[in-house]
Order: C-alpha cells, then structure tokens, then sequence
C-alpha cells in the first residue's frame, strides 16, 4: 500500500510540474523579428553536405553586420555543450565550440561567429539530417528583437556498410566522385620530364654548334658552321681549298701558333685531347699539300673529300669540347 501510494504521488508531481512548464511557456511573449534591412547576413557553409559520420566535426561561419544602434546580445548566442533537439527529441548534434569576433565600422558592427558542432548519431545506412536554426537577440534601447539564422541540411553515413552494395547501383549524387590519389603518378611524370630535358641538354651539347653552353665556342665549333655554308658552293677544288684554309686557321687558333705537318707532335703535346685523331690530323695535313703545292689528284672526286672535311672538323669540335669523337666512316 505505501509502495502505490509513493508511485501515484511521483505521477502527480512530474504531472504538476509538466503542467506549470507549460503554462510558463504559454505565457512567454515570441519576440518580433527585426527587420531584414537591419541586419546583413552571410554564411559559409562546409563545402561537402554528405559522407558525415560519428564524430566528425561541422564548421559554420556566421557573419552578423548590424546597423548601429543596435547591438547584438551575447546571452542570446548558442550555448556551448547544448545538445540539439528537434520537436522535442534529441538528434546527436551538440555545439562543441564558438568563437566570436567584432569588427567596429563607421555606421554598423560586423559579427563572425564560428560555430563548430560534432555528431553523436549513427545508422545504418545514410539518413538525413540538418544543423537547426539558430535565434540570436538583438536589442535597441529597451526594446529587443529576435533574428533567425537558417539551419543547413547534410547527410549522415554509417560507419559500414550494411548489407551487400553493388557500385553500380548505388550512384547517389550525394556521394560524389571516387578522386584517385595521383602523387605518385605526378612524381613519375616529374622525373621522366627532368630526365628529358637533361637528356635534350646533353645531345644540344654533343650537336650543337652554337656557343651558349660552356665550351661550346671552339675553333673548330665555329669552323663546323662555316664548312656547313660551304654546301651551298660547287664541289670543285676552289671550294675544297677554301674548306682547308678554314680548318688550318682552327687549328692555328687553338695551338696560338701555326701547324704543320712538321711540328704535329708539339701540338699533340700542348692540346693531348686530339691525341685520339693523330693518323686524320696527318691524312688532313697530307690532303693540304696535295691541294695547294703538288696540285695532285687522288682517286677521291672533290665532293667526297669536302665531305671527309666536314666529318672530320666535326670530330676535331668534339675533342676540343671534351668528349670521345666517333670513328670516322
């Protein structure tokens, strides 16, 4: 008999209370609205409304420009730890944190307010949801306003999930694109360019014949590029002598004296890097001789010896930048 009796006087009791709360509510006055021409708002909203899960974190920026005088009423800001609530029934989003900033212009007072709220729900599959509004108050003089901020709506997706799922069927344009992480690929592609322009580098060295690059304007670099002009005359003896002049003042620029034949080995011995072309060097100078003193004809036509020429100041141009000429033909 006690243990209904304590029972029933509980119902009463939470029956009373529930009763004194309400006609509390019933009495309070909603607050008008102010007019929109009052305050300015914007909102920046997270990028992505979907693929939300368990305590993730949601970050709203509020931006609150009010006219002066009036002034917005930090009592009225969301309470931080508030869980909210939809009719009545909790929904697994609470404001962990808000930060506030004013800024004081000439004829209003610009508010940001960051509002970060975290998930505390889940489900099986995806499920709807949304922030709820907020109400902040803004007071002039002794009279105050209400001002709703929207709320913002986003998707909630299950940690797993359940069931089985077939990709091609489950295309939902709230889930967005798959993005495949490039990194390594971009490396790659990064390195074979690098290796690239190395590799043109190096062959505009080997090839070129201008003189941009670090022993790149030889004497006989720049002979090359007049034996080349030559291509344009007849392949007489006129045009081989002038081909053999040009290649003795190469030489005769890069020993600082005259050759000849007979102090080749004074040569060889102050520039070593034609010591590889000893037997062309003699069969050039030999050529020399028999075009301009003996007047002798050799079973080679003109062409075939200006083409000879060529070939071998090229070779000259690689010793003298260096590298390992290539066999003469």
């Amino acid at each position: 008999m006690k243990k209904f009796s304590l029972h029933t006087a509980t119902l009463v009791l939470s029956l009373l209370l529930s009763i004194a709360s309400f006609q509390l509510r019933a009495d309070e006055k909603p607050l008008p609205s102010i007019d929109d021409k009052l305050v300015k708002l914007s909102i920046v909203d997270p990028v992505r409304d979907s693929g939300y899960t368990v305590g993730d974190r949601i970050t709203r920026v509020v931006t609150l420009e009010i006219k002066k005088p009036y002034k917005l009423l930090d009592t009225s800001l969301p309470i931080v730890g508030y869980e909210k609530r939809y009719q009545g029934q909790v929904i697994g989003i609470e404001l962990r944190d808000i930060k506030k900033t004013a800024e004081d212009k000439a004829d209003s007072t610009v508010h940001t307010l960051h509002l970060t709220y975290q998930i505390f729900t889940r489900n099986v599959v995806a499920k709807p949801a949304a922030l709820p509004p907020e109400f902040v108050k803004i007071q002039h003089g002794k009279e105050i306003y209400s001002f709703r901020i929207p709320s913002w709506n986003f998707r909630i997706s299950p940690i797993a999930v359940f069931g089985e799922v077939k990709l091609e069927t489950d295309m939902s344009p709230l889930r967005g694109p798959v993005l495949k992480n490039s990194d390594r690929e971009n490396l790659i592609f990064k390195l074979a360019l690098a290796v690239l322009a190395l590799s043109a580098l190096g062959l505009l060295y080997i090839f070129g014949a201008h003189a941009w690059l670090p022993r790149m304007g030889g004497p006989f670099a720049r002979a090359c590029r007049d034996l080349r002009k030559l291509k344009k005359l007849p392949a007489n003896d006129e045009t081989l002598k002038l081909a053999l002049t040009r290649v003795h003042q190469a030489f005769n620029l890069s020993s600082g004296n005259s050759v000849f034949s007979n102090n080749l080995d004074d040569l060889l011995a102050q520039k070593p890097v034609f010591s590889s072309m000893r037997n062309d060097i003699a069969h050039f100078f030999e050529l020399s001789r028999m075009a301009f003193f003996e007047q002798q004809h050799t079973t080679q036509t003109a062409a075939e010896q200006l083409l000879w020429l060529q070939q071998f100041s090229r070779r000259c141009r690689d010793c003298e930048r260096g590298l390992r000429p290539e066999k003469q033909a």
